[in-house]
C-alpha cells in the first residue's frame, strides 16, 4: 500500500481509523499549538518536505500503527502541517508484519519516494533489517517504538534517533521494584522475537540481583492464537507473580484468557507497559484491572503537558491516547523542531543530526531530550497499576522509578 497523503487526506484517515471513544465528545474544535513550539503560521516558501512514514497497517500490530497515525497528524495538525517554512507531505508504506516486506517498503520510501526524513516502525526485527538502508542513505530517521537495545547500541548510526524507548529501559527498572515490593519467586512469559527476549533478560538482570528467582520462562511465537499452553505452564510453576511481555492482538488474547482461567485476581501480573497499554485496555476493559507495569508514561500522568495532550486527542478521536500515539506525537514534534531549526534545509545530512541533537522540550511523559552518544530519549520510567477511575480502566502511576538514560 503506498499513496501520497496530503493534510486533509491524513486527517480523514486519522479519523476514520479512530474507533468508538471511551466518552462521548461533542464536535471536533481546532487543536492549539503547543507551548513552546516555533509558530508555523507564515505561508510556505519552498517545496514540500518529504516525510517518510512506515507504520503496520496490517497484522498483529494494526492497533499501534493506528495510534501512531493517529500521533502523527494531531502534532502535525497543530502546526498546520508546516515546519521551516515549507509543507510537510507525508508518504505512508505499510510495514507489515514481516521483516523483510518492511525493509522493502523503507528502501522505496528512501530511493523511489526519496523522502527528506524517515520515521515509524513498530517492530525491533524490521528496524533492525533496515538500519543499514538508513545509516548508508544517510537519512534522518525518528524511531517512534520498535525499541530492540541494539540499535542506538552496537549499531548505532549518527542519523538514527529514537523517540521511544529500549527494551533494557522499560523493563530494567521494574524487575528490582518488583523483587523489593511484590514477590521474589515469579514465572515469565514473553513474544519469542528480538523486543520480547531482550525485555525479558533486562527483567531477569534486576530482578535476581535483588534476589529474586524465576520459577519458569515461557516464550511464545508472535501473533499467538492460543494461550492455554503458556497459563498452564504459569499454573504448575506456582509463582507469587508473573512477568510478561506481549503488545497488541497478543495481549488482548493473553489477558482474556489468563481472567477466564481464574488467575486474575490470584497471581499478580507485573509486566512491560505495553502488555496493559490503552490500546488494550480498550479490548479487554476489567480483565487487566490490578496489573502493574513499567513504562515511560501514563494517560493519567499529572504535568500540564500531558493533560493538555490527552485532552486534545480526546477531543478529535473520542478516546485515550496510548503511548504509541505519544511517541509519535514527540516523534513530528522533534522533525518540526529541526526543520525550523535549519529554516527548512534538509540538504545537509550532517546540519539536521546536529539540529536534532540539541532538541528538549516538555513532553506529555516529562522532559524530553536525547542522549548525545546514544541518540536515544533519555527519560522517567513510571510503575503504573490499572484501575477503575470514574467508570474508565486506565493506569495510574504509582510511583515514579527514576530518569533512565540506557547504558548504550
Amino acid at each position: 500500500m503506498s499513496r501520497r497523503l496530503s493534510r486533509r487526506d491524513l486527517l480523514k484517515l486519522g479519523a476514520g481509523l479512530a474507533v468508538a471513544g471511551v466518552l462521548g465528545c461533542e464536535g471536533e474544535e481546532a487543536a492549539t499549538p503547543t507551548p513552546g513550539t516555533p509558530s508555523a503560521g507564515q505561508a510556505p516558501s519552498g517545496p514540500p518536505v518529504k516525510v517518510g512514514v512506515l507504520v503496520p497497517t496490517s497484522g498483529v500490530y494494526t492497533a499501534l500503527g493506528r495510534d501512531m497515525l493517529n500521533g502523527y497528524n494531531l502534532y502535525f495538525q497543530q502546526v498546520n502541517f508546516t515546519a521551516g517554512g515549507r509543507r510537510i507531505e507525508l508518504i505512508t508504506e505499510d510495514e507489515t508484519g514481516d521483516a523483510n516486506t518492511a525493509l522493502t517498503r523503507a528502501r522505496k520510501l528512501i530511493e523511489a519516494d526519496r523522502v527528506e526524513v524517515f520515521t515509524g516502525v513498530v517492530s525491533t526485527a524490521a528496524v533492525y533489517a533496515m538500519r543499514d538502508l538508513l545509516h548508508q542513505s544517510r537519512t534522518l530517521s525518528i524511531i517512534t517504538n520498535a525499541g530492540g537495545n541494539d540499535l542506538t547500541r552496537g549499531r548505532k548510526s549518527p542519523y538514527i534517533f529514537r523517540t521511544s524507548f529500549t527494551s533494557w529501559q522499560v523493563s530494567f527498572p521494574l524487575g528490582k521494584w518488583v523483587a523489593d515490593n511484590l514477590t521474589k519467586r515469579v514465572a515469565i512469559m514473553y513474544a519469542d522475537y528480538g523486543f520480547g527476549q531482550e525485555s525479558q533478560a533486562a527483567f531477569r538482570e534486576s530482578f535476581t540481583a535483588a534476589g529474586g528467582q524465576v520459577l519458569d520462562a515461557i516464550p511464545f511465537p508472535l501473533g499467538n492464537s492460543d494461550f492455554s499452553s503458556v497459563i498452564d505452564r504459569i499454573r504448575a510453576a506456582r509463582p507469587d507473580a508473573v512477568y510478561g511481555f506481549a503488545s497488541g492482538s497478543d495481549a488482548v488474547l493473553f489477558l482474556r484468557q489468563f481472567a477466564q482461567a481464574g488467575l486474575r485476581g490470584r497471581i499478580p501480573l507485573a509486566v512491560t507497559g505495553f502488555m496493559v497499554e490503552q490500546d488494550v485496555l480498550q479490548s479487554v476493559g476489567r480483565d487487566a484491572l490490578d496489573a502493574y507495569s513499567s513504562l515511560h508514561w501514563a494517560v493519567t500522568l499529572d504535568n500540564p503537558t500531558n493533560r493538555r495532550f490527552v485532552e486534545e486527542y480526546r477531543r478529535r478521536y473520542n478516546e485515550f491516547p496510548s503511548v504509541f500515539t505519544m511517541q509519535a506525537y514527540d516523534g513530528a514534534r522533534v522533525i518540526v523542531e529541526v526543520l525550523n531549526a535549519v529554516n527548512g534545509d534538509t540538504s545537509d545530512p550532517d546540519r539536521l543530526v546536529r539540529a536534532a541533537e540539541a532538541v528538549r522540550f516538555d513532553s506529555p511523559r516529562g522532559l524530553f531530550e536525547f542522549d548525545p552518544v546514544t541518540h536515544n530519549v533519555i527519560q522517567n520510567v513510571y510503575l503504573r497499576q490499572v484501575r477503575d477511575q470514574g467508570g474508565q480502566v486506565v493506569n495510574v502511576v504509582v510511583t515514579d522509578l527514576g530518569r533512565v538514560r540506557d547504558p548504550g
